[in-house]
């Protein structure tokens, strides 16, 4: 079968992501060379700026594709059933299999969220913001938060999402593990309930 020149633009796109996710592992982006990745890909150093204006823009590629499925589906789970608990039992599933199926990528994150070069890392910063946005948004939605104010939305969004980012380092350090990836998903579990527990006995203040 003849492949176009879009197939092997992609291909070649594909594989220069999976070189620097293979690359990175147990360092940081930072430490990589563009002559490395293109080394590993097997194209010139200058058939790298086809695809990417720079290796930070490859990072930011990367952090795009991490979150923007994920994000997808825990918005669907949010909205297919309004009941808190069954919402955190989907939730921690969710992010389990995602993190597992997109381990290197998770890692990836992982590692950037504090190590990455600066847009790398902002870009994680506000991936995980546009989380907090939204859950805030989808929250306003359940009973007993309607006469929430926006802060105290944003201030519970806040724990959920960080729990959640917890949570995925954590599976990611159980990775091979079914018994302690059994116990990390289930202590996620008990502790978005306590908060949640919390929050649906909230007030928000009036004064």
């Amino acid at each position: 079968m003849t492949v176009t020149r879009i197939e092997q633009k992609e291909r070649t796109r594909r594989a220069i992501l999976d070189a620097a996710l293979r690359l990175c592992e147990g360092s940081s982006l930072v430490a990589l060379s563009l002559r490395q990745v293109a080394k590993e890909v097997g194209i010139v150093p200058t058939a790298f700026y086809r695809h990417f204006d720079s290796l930070e823009s490859l990072g930011l590629a990367l952090v795009d594709e991490s979150f923007v499925s994920l994000r997808a589906m825990l918005r669907d789970v949010r909205r297919s059933d309004p009941a808190f608990a069954d919402i955190v039992d989907s939730s921690v599933d969710v992010l389990s299999r995602h993190v597992k199926e997109e381990h290197d990528h998770f890692a990836f994150i992982a590692r950037e969220r504090t190590a990455g070069p600066p847009a790398v890392r902002h870009s994680i910063r506000h991936e995980i913001e546009l989380c907090e946005r939204e859950l805030a948004a989808d929250l306003a939605r359940f009973p007993g938060t309607d006469v929430w104010s926006s802060e105290d939305l944003r201030v519970l969004s806040n724990l959920i999402v960080t729990a959640m980012v917890a949570t995925a380092e954590q599976i990611l350090l159980a990775a091979g593990r079914p018994e302690a990836e059994a116990r990390v998903a289930q202590t996620a579990r008990t502790q978005l309930r306590m908060v949640l527990i919390g929050a649906l006995r909230w007030r928000s203040s009036t004064d």
